[in-house]
This record gives C-alpha cells, sequence and structure tokens, in this order.
C-alpha cells in the first residue's frame, strides 16, 4: 500500500496547526475510518524530566538539538511500513514529556506539523509533499502571547523574553531558511481556504490512485 507523509512547517503559531487540523477535520468524515491521521512535533521534544524545573525552563525549545528527530524519524519509517507507533505526549507546564503516549495506527495520508520538519535534510527526506506556513512574525507574535497565556500557564513576560532570547532568532537562523525547501509556500496563515483545498483535492487524488 502507498502511503503518502506531509509536513506542515512554519513559525510557531504560524497557523500549522490550524491548516492541519481543518484539513483532518473536513476529510476524517468523508474517507474511510484510519485513512488519514497528524501527527505533531512537539510530541518529539526530548525527554527533560532528569532535570530540574529551573533548568528545563532555560532550554532552546526552538533549536533542532530540542527534538528527538531521530525517534520521529523511525515513527515514520515504522508508519510507512504499516506498523503502529506509541507517539510521546509533551507537557508544557512541566517543561518534559508526560508519561502518557498516543498510539497512532498506519494510515494512508499522514500529516505531520511543526516549526523544523524541514529544516533536518534527514528528516525532511520522510516526506513526500512539503507545505510552509508564511506568515509574519509579529502576527505569529500576538497569537503565541494569547496562546501560551490562556492555554500553556506562561506569564506575558515569560513569552516576551523567550520570543526575544531564542524564538525569533531561530527563526531567522533555522526556520525561515527552510521555506526554500517546501514544495507550497502558503501566505495569510493558517485558513488560507484556496490552500486548504488545493491540499484536500491532492490527497484525494492520491487516495484515488
Amino acid at each position: 500500500m502507498t502511503r503518502t507523509i506531509i509536513a506542515i512547517a512554519g513559525a510557531s503559531a504560524s497557523g500549522k496547526s490550524l491548516f492541519s487540523q481543518t484539513i483532518y477535520n473536513e476529510l476524517v468524515n468523508e474517507l474511510a475510518s484510519g485513512t488519514i491521521a497528524v501527527i505533531e512535533e512537539d510530541a518529539y521534544y526530548k525527554d527533560q524530566s532528569h532535570l530540574p524545573i529551573e533548568h528545563r525552563t532555560q532550554t532552546n525549545y526552538d533549536h533542532p538539538d530540542a527534538f528527538e528527530h531521530e525517534l520521529l524519524r523511525e515513527h515514520l519509517t515504522k508508519l510507512r511500513q504499516g506498523e503502529s507507533v506509541e507517539v510521546p505526549t509533551y507537557d508544557y507546564g512541566q517543561h518534559t514529556r508526560s508519561d502518557k503516549t498516543r498510539i497512532v495506527n498506519p494510515a494512508k495520508i499522514l500529516i505531520v506539523e511543526g516549526i523544523l520538519l524541514l529544516s533536518d535534510p534527514a528528516l525532511s527526506e520522510e516526506f513526500d509533499i512539503k507545505v510552509f506556513i508564511d506568515t509574519p512574525l509579529d502576527i505569529c507574535l500576538l497569537r503565541r502571547m494569547q496562546r501560551d497565556i490562556e492555554h500553556r500557564g506562561r506569564s506575558l513576560s515569560s513569552v516576551v523574553d523567550q520570543y526575544q532570547a531564542t524564538v525569533r532568532p531561530m527563526f531567522y537562523q533555522f526556520i525561515e531558511p527552510s521555506k526554500h525547501n517546501a514544495d507550497l509556500v502558503v501566505t495569510r496563515g493558517g485558513m488560507n481556504r484556496v490552500a486548504i483545498d488545493i491540499i484536500k483535492s491532492k490527497i484525494k487524488y492520491l487516495l484515488q490512485e
């Protein structure tokens, strides 16, 4: 069985999750059960349970070294081969992996979303279709503030400090250059209706082959 893995990359709070989930939600009821699945790169942040909490907060979460990309590649290989995988769950409040995992079964279409998917050459090779959500950084910052304060228990000052110290510099060092590895660059964020319909049409075409 041919399986297709789609990468949705872009800056933090650019709209990657919204874009991915919109495609998933609009297709999941149209397609046969188990046809499409989604995995988040955030799930593969390295376990830091051996570190004190104050050290975990100092980690540069926008650098490739913060992720266990080797495990993600291993899981993508297994899924492509028809095997189920046990995906980690990340606890944003504790800045480390939780003890919970999520079973993901092999699907004909797998969407993977994350900030650094296209910056790692070995990982990038795992994707059949590569999409980059190109959203202005000021919009991303505003969204990040709202998300991290409302849903991740962060203070405004901690969000701003992290943005200045690591998020913005790492965007220009790793994420923005990876845009050139994309097959499709999507402007206007995660609700670009034309881009969503293009990817949905491509998925339906692939499933008919």
